[in-house]
């Protein structure tokens, strides 16, 4: 099995090749569809059964719950515990407590307390699996192929986005117990494509040299020092409001203008629609613009568009604005996420994707205070240029942050064409300029500047992939290898960095 930053020269340079992101993405397909198809279904129960849209509200609750409190913690665990096993044991917890629902509705014991205990372990497992997969994938698919990997998983949760309710709500219409045998049967379905994987996930279960808390706080410290991670987050979270409170405008603006439920349901699916069209456009699209452009430019598209929802009253037309900025969500995602990936070391992977999830995730409840606040005092032609403004103020701030403009290009499978080295990016940030492209650089200048760029420990395994997302392309693994310790060993001499403990390869700044 080969690590990603040693990956032979002759790996597949298709995803479809891969066996295991193949079983892993298909198995995740079924899951994603099953769990839509459930969350769907769940409302319909509760008001099926007490009649009380505030008991709907409660067990909605009690699943987004774990999104807020369990981010954190569970980050610190992802990167103490055996990934794939994380994987195994999130999908068969969920689907045994999706079987509990079934059961209860045949013996005529359904609760409100049991549906949301249900789906409180359901929004538990999702964290947990979420946090896992994003950490594992670097040790399933290539470094070069990362942005596109990302981009199918988006294409599937837009996929079964649009998908899962309809289906929900037949399923229901059949039977009330459908739905939840059916997203049952979907996890179990899931965890047999999991037991395809064999590669090492790239963490080693070891004894924790540090408290829980401060290792699960860890995340947010890596983020808080690195600013393009930093910009991007802060960036993240501030459309994240926006397209939140969003939703539930539009709803209240088309109803606002007299369209019926049938109608609002039609708007909402072709605001769908433009997600998974962006999806599958973004596993070619992100080859063709740099990710300054991409975060940039996606800002300024909102910002261009979100004015447009004040000036129509039709929710056909409604809808395809939606479409328009959902169309662009995807590609960002996918800079964003590779980003993540290719940048946090793999020893803080879990921790620092927590911290993301909190800080983007963590906006979706002022977000909904938000949209009904404004709903309330200015209505909802109000309410959109409030939200327009917000996002206006993003594109400024998108266009005026150094880290951003800075940006590093993502590493691709196609090197036909010189492209400057992510050091010679991180050198310019340093010196403040913009114009990169003429920066040449030896290997162990390259890695000196990644080193300083992103501080943390340093082996083999990291300082190859940093040598390789620069620009380097060795002959063979081992050769990849030889030159990283070399170049690690040099910097050491030079005081560049130091190696704490001498029984082990691993390094970080002096």
């Amino acid at each position: 099995m080969t690590p990603p930053s040693t990956q032979k020269t002759g790996a597949p340079r298709s995803l479809w090749r891969n066996r295991e992101f193949v079983a892993l993405w298909s198995g995740q397909v079924v899951s994603t569809l099953g769990a839509q198809t459930s969350g769907t279904a769940m409302p319909l129960l509760v008001l099926g059964t007490t009649g009380s849209p505030s008991d709907a509200g409660i067990v909605a609750a009690s699943g987004t719950l774990p999104y807020l409190i369990a981010h954190l913690p569970a980050g610190a665990l992802v990167d103490r515990w055996n990934r794939r096993t994380v994987l195994l044991v999130s999908e068969l917890c969920a689907g045994l407590a999706l079987l509990t629902v079934p059961a209860a509705l045949w013996l005529g014991r359904v609760t409100v307390a049991h549906l949301a205990a249900v789906a409180f372990v359901q929004g538990l497992c999702f964290v947990f699996f979420g946090l896992a997969e994003r950490a594992a994938l670097p040790g399933i698919v290539p470094t070069s192929l990362l942005p596109t990997a990302i981009a199918h998983n988006e294409a599937r949760a837009r996929g079964a986005a649009l998908v899962g309710p309809p289906l929900g709500g037949a399923l229901f219409g059949i039977s009330r117990t459908l739905p939840f045998l059916a997203d049952a049967l979907s996890y179990f379905a899931a965890c047999v494509g999991l037991l395809f994987i064999r590669t090492d996930p790239r963490n080693r279960p070891t004894t924790p040299t540090e408290s829980l808390w401060r290792s699960t706080t860890a995340g947010l410290r890596w983020v808080w020092r690195h600013p393009l991670i930093r910009a991007a987050l802060l960036l993240i979270a501030l459309s994240n409001l926006v397209f939140h409170a969003l939703v539930l405008i539009l709803v209240v603006l088309a109803r606002h203008h007299g369209a019926t439920p049938t109608a609002i349901g039609t708007m909402l699916g072709i605001y769908s629609a433009g997600g998974l069209a962006g999806a599958l456009a973004a596993t070619r699209l992100h080859r063709h613009f740099t990710p300054r452009s991409v975060i940039i430019g996606a800002n300024w598209i909102w910002a261009a568009l979100l004015p447009l929802f004040a000036f129509t009253s039709d929710p056909l037309l409604i809808g395809a604005i939606g479409a328009a900025t959902a169309f662009v969500g995807p590609l960002w995602n996918v800079v964003i996420i590779s980003y993540g990936t290719v940048l946090v070391p793999n020893e803080l992977l879990g921790r620092v994707n927590s911290a993301a999830m909190t800080l983007s995730w963590g906006v979706m409840p002022v977000a909904s205070l938000g949209a009904g606040y404004l709903l309330t005092t200015v209505g909802p032609v109000g309410a959109v240029w409030a939200l327009a403004a917000l996002m206006l103020a993003a594109a400024i701030a998108a266009t005026a942050s150094p880290a951003v403009r800075s940006a590093p290009p993502l590493p691709t499978t196609e090197e036909s064409a010189p492209r400057p080295s992510i050091s010679a990016y991180a050198v310019a940030a340093v010196e403040g300029e913009d114009d990169m492209a003429e920066t040449q650089l030896t290997h162990k200048q390259a890695l000196a500047a990644v080193i300083q760029a992103l501080g943390g420990t340093w082996d083999t395994e990291r300082a190859v992939l940093a040598l390789r997302v620069a620009g380097y392309e060795p002959t063979g693994d081992e050769a990849a290898g030889k030159e990283a310790r070399r170049n690690l060993r040099e910097l050491a001499e030079d005081g560049l960095i130091e190696r704490p403990d001498p029984e082990q390869a691993v390094y970080r700044l002096a």
